[in-house]
């Protein structure tokens, strides 16, 4: 028979989410695991802030070449030594223990960064740090990925790394006021590093009280639980939604039943392991390393030598341009995440690419003019320049790099496909730690050049191997990387008015209720063969929209239906 072709938008809820007790709960414990993403730019950021303290650099015995190096990059050291081992603890103890072990680890960090008295303890509390957050910054997203409504996925997938610059802004506006306060003395510096405790603080009283992942219990097999999870959250604990749940588990069995047939054992190798795998990895590790050498770590990292690059020298000055820049970075980042389900995936990358690639090379020309002439309109034309420039960079880099990695990837590679792009994403950023300043010294701006040449191969690869993810859901999205060619700006799947002949079959028990763990694949199993003894009726489906006929047979239809159609939709 026809086969339905379903997708998640028939059963969705389609009023605001904040009138739906389910959904806005939900949003409030998916405020928890976005803080991982704001504490980790509150770290990153802080030593942006503290190398233009005067407190700071005294203190420390004004650290500069391979030292200062050492500084930036040793939270990246750090985070490269637990990424190899963070998938494994994530796929294991789950999405909410491995952020509790993070968050302990890196409160640790901050302890003893804001208690240290030597350039050593300094960098050994920051490689703690970087250790703990390999963990947090693995696990995070994953929970936020596979736990977000449907609808809401996209959005909240990019909010998280654009929260990056909410704990940037944080960061470097209590720099500004620590140096009011406290002037050039140790509170200055130590006072913003003991902020940086609050969010593990948080996490470790909190991250219980909030739901795991439906996806990690299904492929447990506590497939009970996480009925009851999308139940409650997703369908607020009522009958009325029970499509959507049976859809959802339909097609989180479906998934997990193909990636235990093409791995058993999932182990990095399974990354590489098919065409499709290879192909994702490909995309994954450039997009990671564009995010961080597209220019935008020579301010990120370096601002303050930068700024005297252009002669800027004032402590408060800097501190004022850091901050509005922040806040700039922040607002940029969140109008990506608004426009990423209307705009599409592969545009934003697109006009990210070019603008960077425009403004970047008129930033080059201006920073010339001023070290070759001395020009006070260089100076003037270069401050403008770099807040232009990081609102293309910020417009897609910042939301779509965890969240473009996440929906490319299945879930027997999820947790190691993102931590092989964090691994590349921080190993890219220690590389500049250590070359940035050095590069800058040795040639000045002629090391811009190189920049600029590497955004020009950047665009060609968004051009050439981007693809359209929008409108899809994560085990869709899967499907296009595996065995179904599709055009590189293939649009997002559209329904058509479909006819299909759906069997009536018993209702599922209330999801709030216990039933046995593979309670969806007996049902699945008995309506197949109770199929060719029940008589047929019709239904049919409309633009996504609207959807025409109540009619939509029981939930255990779907679940066994939507699996089919899960496979056949892009045929």
């Amino acid at each position: 028979m026809a086969i339905p072709e379903y997708t998640i938008v028939d059963f969705i809820h389609r009023e605001s989410w904040w009138k739906n007790r389910g959904l806005l709960v939900l949003n409030i414990c998916l405020i928890l695991p976005l803080l991982s993403a704001a504490l980790n730019g509150l770290d990153s950021s802080v030593l942006n802030g503290l190398q233009i303290l005067p407190g700071w650099q005294e203190y420390f015995h004004n650290p500069q070449g391979k030292t200062l190096g050492l500084i930036n990059s040793a939270q990246a050291i750090g985070a490269i030594s637990g990424i190899p081992f963070s998938p494994y603890m994530s796929d294991l103890l789950g999405r909410r223990a491995t952020m509790f072990i993070g968050a302990i680890i890196v409160l640790a960090g901050v302890l003893t960064q804001a208690l240290s008295t030597t350039v050593q303890v300094f960098i050994g509390a920051r490689v703690l740090i970087g250790l703990g957050t390999a963990f947090s910054v693995n696990a995070a997203p994953l929970l936020i990925s596979e736990l977000s409504y449907p609808t809401h996925r996209g959005k909240m997938t990019s909010l998280y790394n654009s929260m990056w610059y909410l704990g940037s802004i944080i960061s470097s506006w209590i720099c500004l006021i620590a140096y009011d306060q406290a002037g050039a003395s140790d509170w200055s510096w130590r006072v913003p590093v003991f902020l940086q405790a609050v969010v593990p603080v948080l996490q470790l009283v909190l991250i219980w009280f909030i739901p795991e992942s439906p996806r990690f219990l299904a492929a447990k097999g506590l497939e009970s639980k996480a009925a009851r999870v999308l139940s409650q959250y997703h369908a607020s604990g009522t009958s009325k939604c029970e499509h959507l749940v049976a859809f959802e588990m339909a097609q989180i069995r479906h998934a997990l039943n193909i990636e235990r047939e093409i791995a058993s054992s999932p182990s990095y190798l399974t990354c590489f392991a098919t065409p499709g795998n290879r192909r994702r990895m490909f995309i994954i590790v450039a997009i990671a390393i564009a995010s961080q050498w597209s220019g935008n770590g020579l301010v990120s990292s370096y601002i303050n030598i930068v700024l005297d690059g252009i002669g800027i020298t004032a402590t408060r000055t800097k501190s004022v341009i850091n901050g509005g820049l922040q806040v700039f970075n922040f607002a940029s980042a969140l109008l990506g995440t608004m426009l990423v389900d209307k705009l599409g995936r592969r545009k934003l990358f697109l006009i990210s690419n070019i603008g960077m690639l425009i403004v970047f090379s008129v930033w080059t020309v201006t920073t010339a003019l001023f070290e070759e002439t001395g020009s006070t309109v260089a100076v003037k034309a270069t401050v403008p320049c770099i807040f232009f420039f990081f609102f293309f960079y910020d417009f897609a880099y910042t939301p779509m790099l965890v969240s473009y990695t996440l929906e490319i990837l299945p879930y027997n590679i999820r947790a190691r496909g993102l931590a092989i792009m964090v691994f590349f994403a921080y190993l890219s950023n220690a590389f500049n730690a250590f070359v940035n300043p050095w590069a800058l010294d040795a040639i000045g701006w002629k090391y811009y050049l190189v920049y600029c040449g590497w955004l020009v191969l950047e665009l060609l690869f968004v051009m050439v191997f981007i693809i359209e993810t929008k409108g899809r859901t994560l085990e869709e999205t899967a499907a296009l990387f595996d065995g179904v060619k599709l055009p590189r700006n293939s649009p997002e799947r559209k329904n058509s008015m479909t006819l299909a002949r759906i069997p009536q079959y018993p209702r599922l028990p209330g999801l709030d209720q216990d039933f046995p763990d593979n309670y969806f694949e007996l049902c699945e199993s008995n309506s197949i063969r109770s199929s060719a003894l029940v008589s047929p009726s019709y239904i049919e489906l409309q633009e996504p929209s609207r959807v025409q006929s109540s009619v939509f047979g029981s939930p255990l239809d779907l679940e066994t239906q939507s699996e089919e159609s899960a496979i056949t939709f892009l045929k």
